[in-house]
């Protein structure tokens, strides 16, 4: 890794991870509004009968009530956390940043999402490739993220950057680590709350099938 992006990746804190999710935080960390619109986006993206990859969970997952995925599985730092989580079928602790890695079969997944939390890898190309592989053809991985952040623990190059920097910075994690086709960035910010509320942006795209060639960003 050449100098500058060790820079970006570069983290205030760069203790072990495990140390600071010690302690479970049950709190959410986007206001109720913000909440309502990725639900509201997961309602377009996702099927009943899915079977989900809740990447970096926490204790909520912000499914539509409604949802009958056959499977939801949590990923996540804090056992508490992930026990509390009613959306949940299954969980597991695993730390990304130390390895990416993930202990799954290839291509057992439709869908993978990872919420407010992007801004918190250090290897987000071993991930997203990582991800690629564990989702069936066609399937979709969907991030998303908000202006807050714990500073700390959060990569120097989000730190510097607006939040359309940032939609750019997801983009090219799709980009860069290869295999995906109709890469979507959109601000999900409620136009009438807009300013009263936390933003919400938000970037997918679909695994590549065997046959399909990969595609530029809409």
């Amino acid at each position: 890794m050449d100098q500058s992006l060790q820079a970006f990746f570069r983290r205030q804190d760069e203790s072990d991870d495990s140390l600071f999710y010690t302690v479970p935080r049950k709190v959410v960390h986007i206001d109720d509004y913000a909440i309502a619109a990725l639900t509201d986006l997961y309602r377009e993206l996702l099927q009943d009968g899915d079977t989900i990859l809740d990447l970096m969970s926490s204790w909520r997952s912000h499914l539509p009530p409604e949802l009958r995925p056959a499977r939801t599985v949590g990923l996540g730092m804090n056992a508490e956390e992930m026990a509390e989580n009613p959306q949940l079928d299954e969980w597991l602790l695993h730390d990304l940043n130390h390895e990416p890695a993930l202990p799954f079969n290839d291509g057992i997944f439709d869908a993978a999402l990872c919420a407010v939390s992007v801004q918190y890898m250090t290897r987000p190309l071993e991930t997203f490739a990582e991800v690629r592989r564990l989702l069936k053809p066609g399937g979709i991985f969907a991030v998303s993220f908000s202006n807050r952040c714990f500073p700390t623990k959060a990569v120097s190059g989000w730190l510097y950057g607006g939040d359309q920097q940032h939609l750019g910075v997801v983009q090219s994690y799709f980009e860069a680590s290869a295999g995906w086709r109709d890469i979507h960035t959109e601000d999900r910010t409620p136009q009438r709350e807009r300013g009263l509320q936390d933003p919400l942006f938000a970037a997918w795209a679909y695994k590549v099938s065997q046959h399909q060639a990969p595609a530029t960003a809409d």
